[in-house]
């Protein structure tokens, strides 16, 4: 027991006289210690003196010690929202709590550590609120600093960016935000020389003024559009002028330069059924009068019935329009005539072939089918009159005269064995004939002629005289 009382006598002198010195380390950090005079002496309280038991003054102790844990707390707060310059973005809200934390204060130095918890508490709360909603806060700032940023504010635009990037320094948004923020100025400047430059016509100038802002600004979508917009119009001009130039061409009677242009015009990307429809008119004004030229030479070659040359112009025509039916229809009768005057040409550069019955026939239904054309030409008339002779005479024997050295065998090849003579007429239809003359120990003669046509020969003579001279073994 004694053991006992003289622990709890220890106690109570390290209450009485140990705990205030430990509770003075945690007075109010930011607040210098209020000392209280010492009653003089002689001096007599008006009031008695209270006498505070052990237990009240650690339960105090404790009181006191919670207040400042939150106190703590409350102050680091503090100091991470003044980091981030909570006044600019909450500063009612912030000034609140730290009147919640002055009252706080008025009973903490009225020892009143309790109450003074509460207050600290709910400062402590509301400033905790407070860095909770800064990712809240700093997505409002970044959407603020887009809107002064579209309205032109670089000033209000690069206050929030700045914010923004102070509450979320991560925030590549922000970061790109607060640069378009510190170039707007030298932007909206630029902005209005090219959008004059645009209204002036000078569209190089333009375009180059707008590629000026994205150097500044990468960002700028409007200034991107615009140089989308400017080229259209570039693009436009100098397809107008190449259209131009096309039709200047064709004016002059240029049409290939002319659809040459045409097709760098269609190239640019724009209008291209325009273009094109240009190249296609322009094509088929050629081709007409290509085709009307053509027409012109064919006609002066039929009428000099120069049939072959006809079928090659309406190859030409065809070769350009081939379903032109005066085309068609002009090349197979061109090609019939052209196929005529072959054979008649033929024939009359070859009347001894008449003498072969057959050839005779088919020379006979070459003349008739000239006949039988209407309107014939002076050439063919005159061909047709010559061969009508040709063929007449055809029929007519002539005496041809041969000449022998009754020696010699003589055969005329189509007519038969004539024998050994020294002379013997014998009558020939016009055409082309072989004699052969045979003799032993001669070398064969062979003489060809031709009767009629005014190529008949006075005589013929077939003599075999060169001799044969034998080799030995």
């Amino acid at each position: 027991m004694w053991v006992g009382v003289g622990a709890l006598f220890i106690v109570a002198l390290a209450v009485v006289f140990v705990l205030p010195a430990v509770v003075s380390e945690y007075e109010l950090p930011l607040e210098r210690r209020v000392e209280v005079a010492a009653p003089q002496s002689g001096a007599r309280s008006t009031q008695p003196a209270q006498t505070i038991s052990p237990f009240q003054e650690a339960q105090r102790a404790r009181q006191r010690k919670e207040a400042q844990d939150v106190l703590a707390v409350l102050l680091e707060n503090q100091n991470e929202l003044e980091a981030l310059e909570v006044t600019s973005w909450a500063g009612a809200d912030y000034e609140a709590a730290l009147e919640q934390a002055s009252i706080g204060d008025d009973y903490y130095r009225n020892q009143e550590f309790a109450s003074a918890t509460d207050s600290y508490t709910g400062a402590r709360d509301a400033l905790a609120a407070l860095l909770e909603s800064v990712p809240e806060v700093a997505t409002r700032t970044l959407s603020e600093g887009e809107q002064a940023l579209a309205a032109g504010d670089s000033a209000l635009a690069e206050d929030r960016f700045s914010l923004a990037r102070l509450l979320d320094p991560d925030n590549e948004a922000a970061q790109v935000g607060l640069e378009r923020a510190r170039a707007l100025d030298e932007v909206l400047t630029l902005f209005a020389d090219a959008e004059q430059l645009v209204e002036d016509g000078e569209l190089q100038a333009a375009r180059e003024t707008y590629q000026q802002v994205l150097s500044l600004d990468s960002y700028n979508e409007l200034a991107r559009q615009r140089i989308e917009d400017v080229a259209a119009r570039i693009r436009e001009q100098e397809f107008s002028r190449v259209m131009s130039q096309g039709y200047a061409l064709l004016e002059q009677g240029e049409p290939e330069q002319a659809i040459a242009a045409f097709q760098r015009a269609a190239n640019l990307g724009i209008n291209e059924a325009q273009a094109r429809a240009a190249i296609e008119q322009t094509e088929t004004e050629v081709a007409n009068a290509r085709i009307t030229q053509l027409r012109a030479r064919i006609f002066t070659a039929e009428t000099s019935e120069r049939w072959g040359d006809a079928v090659a112009l309406y190859d030409e025509v065809l070769a350009i329009d081939p379903n032109l039916t005066f085309a068609s229809e002009g090349r197979d009768y061109a090609g019939k005539r052209a196929q005529l005057d072959a054979l008649l040409k033929n024939a009359i550069a070859n009347p001894e072939r008449f003498a072969d019955e057959a050839v005779y026939q088919e020379t006979i239904d070459v003349y008739y089918t000239g006949r039988n054309l209407g309107n014939p030409g002076p050439n063919l008339q005159a061909q047709l009159e010559e061969l009508q002779v040709l063929l007449e005479s055809a029929r007519v024997p002539i005496e041809v005269t041969f000449h022998s050295d009754n020696l010699t065998a003589v055969t005329l090849l189509r007519q038969g064995e004539l024998g050994l003579f020294d002379q013997k007429t014998v009558a020939l239809t016009p055409g082309r004939y072989v004699a052969i003359g045979s003799r032993t120990g001669y070398r064969e003669v062979r003489e060809e002629f031709v009767v009629g046509f005014g190529q008949t020969p006075e005589t013929v003579v077939v003599q075999c005289e060169e001799r044969v001279v034998a080799t030995s073994r």
